[in-house]
């Protein structure tokens, strides 16, 4: 029998909490994470204590009695005697205390083996006050939302603001509480066994239905066709008000009500920019989309980009300037502008709505080469023109970028040998289009 899997999405909406509900789900909160972080702690113990690859022991090591290996369903029994000697674990529903242990067994596993990539994660970091901010519920009544009410196990009736109506046909999954800074949130999770995923796209580029985008600082996006974008920069805007808070705040002492309470204006001050960016590049990706069906992007590592400058001694056992306070700007101006995000998760998420494509494109040679005859312009940061002295070609440099990515794209160019390659009228005709 084949599985089909079935239509999933998420719907988030803005909690109305009473003073007890709201004092409830903050005392949950707070006991999950002293009991992730103990399990937690299990599990790196005996880490520490027991592991040992067959071909390397360890001429030193501490004696420990051997244990049982913690792992996911033994840590998951142990909720049974948690609740027997601290009663009051009794009051979180039983369904969100296991979902609390999936996620120390998820966060482990995924630095010991690493995801289904082979990715492996940092080291798990142990939760600090204020750091475990959402709790899940995998199953609720699927009629758990009456009227402006949600219904949820051992919370009771809660209001909300439902800003958009549940789709027909959809039912309520499962849901998450997630205490943000301007208040509490759920996010419900819905499902339509009728409606299948929408399989991946499959569009071929063609010279007509494509368009290549360069990603920067200078315009956020460079396009084929000569449009640009101009990032708006949140975050600089409101970089001088943010600062007035953080020195104010530092002037209050810690634990005081007067700190506790510049830290929620800058936390929600933060909570602003971020809103604004993500809906700014969902109408950038919106726009995008509109021109094309395919859209060539570059593979960029902005991790990378904005990693910090290497020391650079001086000979006299010190250090030498290495240009990290202009970098520490463009590390922030990466940030402020959102690249990786927008590239990597917006954009082909709106695609995929869409029924339409991104394809990431090797960016290797695309800022130094002409667009038009591929001869190699060699150009600094700091020059923002593209000037070509082969073919006469003259154009802002992102822009001419955008062009040879697209090229790049469809298989008409390649940077493998681009310095005295020459293309002919026909792959001029279709970049200057």
């Amino acid at each position: 029998m084949v599985q089909v899997n079935v239509m999933l999405t998420n719907y988030q909406y803005k909690l109305l909490p009473t003073a007890d509900q709201a004092s409830r789900m903050t005392r949950w909160l707070d006991m999950l994470r002293h009991q992730y972080n103990w399990l937690l702690a299990e599990r790196f113990d005996w880490w520490e204590h027991h592991r040992c690859p067959i071909n390397a022991c360890p001429l030193t090591c501490s004696i420990a009695e051997p244990r049982e290996r913690p792992e996911y369903y033994g840590q998951k029994r142990s909720l049974v005697q948690l609740k027997q000697e601290r009663e009051w674990y009794k009051d979180i529903h039983a369904h969100v205390l296991q979902d609390m242990v999936k996620r120390v067994d998820l966060a482990f596993s995924r630095f010991i083996k690493g995801d289904y990539n082979g990715n492996r994660s940092g080291k798990p970091r142990f939760k600090g006050k204020n750091r475990y901010r959402t709790f899940k519920f995998p199953t609720v009544k699927a009629d758990c939302i009456q009227g402006n009410r949600v219904t949820l196990p051992k919370l009771g009736a809660i209001k909300f603001i439902q800003h958009r109506p549940i789709p027909g046909g959809f039912k309520v999954k499962g849901a998450m509480v997630t205490l943000k800074a301007d208040g509490w949130y759920v996010t419900l999770v819905l499902e339509d066994k009728t409606v299948p995923v929408q399989p991946e796209t499959t569009t071929e580029p063609t010279p007509e239905n494509s368009i290549g985008v360069d990603a920067g600082l200078e315009y956020f996006i460079a396009c084929s066709d000569g449009s640009t974008e101009t990032p708006t920069k949140f975050y600089r805007q409101v970089q001088e008000q943010l600062s007035k808070l953080q020195v104010k705040r530092e002037e209050r002492p810690k634990g005081s009500k007067a700190r506790r309470k510049l830290n929620q204006r800058i936390a929600r001050l933060h909570q602003k920019i971020a809103r604004q960016r993500r809906q700014w590049h969902f109408e950038v990706a919106g726009r995008l989309l509109d021109k094309a069906d395919v859209v060539f992007v570059e593979k960029l590592r902005v991790k990378n980009m904005s990693r910090k400058n290497k020391p650079k001694p001086d000979g006299d056992g010190g250090f030498a300037p290495n240009g990290q306070a202009a970098k520490s700007g463009l590390n922030k101006s990466f940030a402020d502008a959102g690249i990786s995000g927008f590239l990597n998760e917006i954009l082909p998420y709106k695609a995929a709505k869409a029924g339409k494509r991104v394809i990431q494109v090797n960016p290797a040679g695309t800022s130094q080469h002409c667009a038009i005859c591929l001869n190699r312009v060699l150009k600094e940061l700091s020059d923002r023109w593209h000037d070509c002295p082969n073919c006469g070609a003259s154009l802002p440099r992102d822009v001419n970028s955008g062009i040879l990515i697209k090229k790049v794209g469809l298989g008409i160019a390649s940077l493998k040998n681009a310095k005295s390659r020459q293309r002919d009228g026909e792959a001029r005709a279709l970049c200057t289009a």
